[in-house]
This record gives C-alpha cells, sequence and structure tokens, in this order.
C-alpha cells in the first residue's frame, strides 16, 4: 500500500506539474520595421572653370625713320603683339592709317603714307592676320600729332596708326 500511496503521490505531483507547466502566456512582441534610409541626392560638382581673361583690343601705333616706310627693329616688337592681339579678336577688322611729317609734297606724303600702312599690313598678314580684316588709307601730312617744325614733332607724325572698325 505505501508503493500505491507513492505512485499515487507522483502522479499527483506529475499532474500538478503538467498544469502548471502548460503553454506559457505569450508575450506581445512590437514588430520594428527596419529604419528607412534616405537616399542623399546625388550631388552635382561642377568643375572649376577660370574665364579666359581676354584684354581688350588696343593696338599700339607704330613710327618709322625719315623717309622710310621699313619696319624697324622697335616697330617690330610692337607689331608683334599688334598681331597676337588681334588673333585673340577673330573677327575684329582694322584701318591702318599711314602718316608722314609736313616736309615732301602733299603728293609724295600721300604716296609714303600709303606704304607705310601697306608695310604694316604686310607685316601682319605675313605674322598670320587675316589679309580681309585689314584695310589701309594714307593721310600724308593731314593730320600730325605735333604741330611742331623741328625733328622731335616730325619724328611723331611719321607713324602708322590702327582704328578698330565695328
Amino acid at each position: 500500500m505505501k508503493k500505491g500511496w507513492i505512485t499515487m503521490l507522483m502522479l499527483l505531483l506529475l499532474a500538478l506539474l503538467i498544469a502548471f507547466s502548460g503553454c506559457s502566456k505569450k508575450q506581445e512582441v512590437e514588430v520594428v520595421p527596419p529604419p528607412i534610409i534616405e537616399e542623399p541626392e546625388p550631388q552635382v560638382i561642377e568643375p572649376v572653370v577660370e574665364p579666359v581673361k581676354i584684354e581688350p583690343l588696343v593696338l599700339t601705333k607704330i613710327h618709322f625713320d625719315y623717309d622710310k616706310y621699313m619696319i624697324t627693329e622697335e616697330a617690330r616688337q610692337t607689331l608683334i603683339k599688334n598681331a597676337e592681339m588681334l588673333m585673340l579678336y577673330p573677327d575684329a577688322k582694322i584701318k591702318i592709317e599711314g602718316h608722314c611729317d609736313e616736309r615732301g609734297t602733299n603728293q609724295y606724303n600721300l604716296s609714303l603714307g600709303q606704304k607705310r600702312a601697306d608695310a604694316t599690313k604686310d607685316f601682319l598678314v605675313n605674322y598670320g592676320v587675316n589679309a580681309s580684316r585689314i584695310s589701309t588709307i594714307s593721310f600724308g601730312e593731314e593730320k600730325p600729332v605735333c604741330n611742331g617744325h623741328d625733328e622731335n614733332c616730325w619724328s611723331k607724325n611719321r607713324r602708322a596708326e590702327f582704328v578698330i572698325m565695328d
């Protein structure tokens, strides 16, 4: 009988154990969606470009020796700079004016002024400036920049000047 009580007690304990160990209460789990990762907007990176700095078109006049239309070394250096400036402005058109001092006849000075303007044009064309962009004219002694009657003034009047055409 003792054995019966022990078996009974064991069955009772087993029933209690099963009753209390049954399904446990479900815990509610909060479902959290994954974080939204926003893609950054693509950045457009503009290349840094230095603006081309073009100087204003300014051409320097040249001077000639007495009774000559040959280009001097000093005038050559000036004309090279003028030609390079003209190449920066491929659409610019110019007029070259040939001038003389007051010595000589009007007819002679008009002819000499034209030779000076033509020699200046030829230099620029040989340097690479398109001839169709250049016109020439002679004013002889008619437009002096200095009205004195000495070599200092006369040397200033023997020149070729540049006029930029619109």
